[in-house]
């Protein structure tokens, strides 16, 4: 029997491969989250992230490769109650409180978080008593990562946590999640919500047909996709000379708006003010949005365009 070392890392994917029919939903898929670390898996609908949680926690078996967590198999991490998740299945019980199904869960462990951490953990002290199946959907949510936490996880494992709350309840949840995350353990969740992972990833890792597209910091992969956003009203002039403005690596009209990716916002605008009659002139950064659209949209290119690709 093998024991980790605290230099082996949460999560390690080497080389796995998983296809499912026709769909190679993982390929050749490498992957390190360190401990500690705040990782969010971005993606378009199909891109593999599900299938790399579900590999991940030993709910799949990949066609080759290997997943490790803490240096072991997944399935012993998971008995042992180092991993917790929240996958987007699943029903509230019925007849039972709060505190009863998250004293339940935790029994079923080696080393269980006390039932009155998780739930504080959760902020779901107030609610203890009161019935699971009675609560509104962001307070159904806390249940859920309190019964996460019930193993008294080092890693928790997050499958679109927030799908379907509103704006309060989701704010709640990650107040929970940075508490967890503050005692310095890892995270891994996916999501569709780009400024969730802008604000708590440490790191984001973007999934294109079961490959790595890229990773980095939000704000490297915000370099990559083009600096910063030049845009102003042309005043019904030609297009033609705005892709031979320094540092211009793209752009889109919108109406009568013209909207300029540029690698050196600072070198285009000097450009623009040599220029007359330009109008309502301003300089933004690119969004996690605008990085993520032209990393999908240019799959074959994207990662060769981000200098700190791993």
């Amino acid at each position: 029997m093998t024991t980790d070392t605290p230099h082996d890392p949460a999560v390690s994917f080497g080389a796995v491969t998983k296809t499912f029919g026709t769909v190679r939903a993982a390929d050749g898929l490498d992957l390190t989250v360190r401990r500690g670390e705040t990782v969010a898996l971005l993606g378009r609908n199909g891109a593999g992230k599900s299938t790399a949680i579900g590999l991940l926690l030993g709910l799949d078996e990949p066609d080759s490769g290997r997943v490790a967590l803490f240096g072991g198999t997944p399935d012993r991490a998971v008995a042992a109650g180092r991993v917790g998740a929240m996958l987007q299945e699943g029903r509230p019980v019925p007849r039972v409180t709060v505190r009863e199904l998250v004293g339940f869960v935790a029994r079923t462990y080696p080393s269980p978080m006390p039932v009155a951490e998780a739930l504080a953990l959760a902020g779901l002290t107030e609610l203890a008593d009161r019935r699971v199946d009675r609560l509104s959907g962001g307070q159904t949510q806390r249940v859920r990562f309190a019964v996460a936490l019930a193993g008294n996880p080092e890693l928790i494992v997050l499958d679109e946590p927030t799908a379907a709350l509103d704006v309060e309840a989701r704010q709640e949840f990650w107040d929970s999640m940075r508490g967890y995350a503050r005692r310095g353990n890892t995270v891994l969740f996916s999501t569709h919500y780009l400024e969730e992972a802008d604000e708590h990833a440490d790191r984001i890792v973007v999934l294109d047909s079961g490959r790595i597209l890229a990773e980095g910091t939000s704000a490297e992969l915000k370099r990559a996709a083009g600096g910063g956003l030049v845009s102003f009203d042309l005043a019904g002039g030609p297009t033609d000379w705005l892709g031979l403005l320094p540092g211009v690596t793209s752009f889109e009209i919108r109406g009568d708006r013209a909207r300029l990716r540029s690698t050196d916002p600072d070198d285009t605008v000097r450009a623009l003010a040599q220029r007359d009659a330009i109008r309502s002139l301003e300089v933004a950064p690119v969004s996690l949005n605008d990085a993520f659209l032209s990393l999908t949209r240019n799959p074959h290119t994207a990662p060769k365009t981000l200098e700190t690709s791993r």
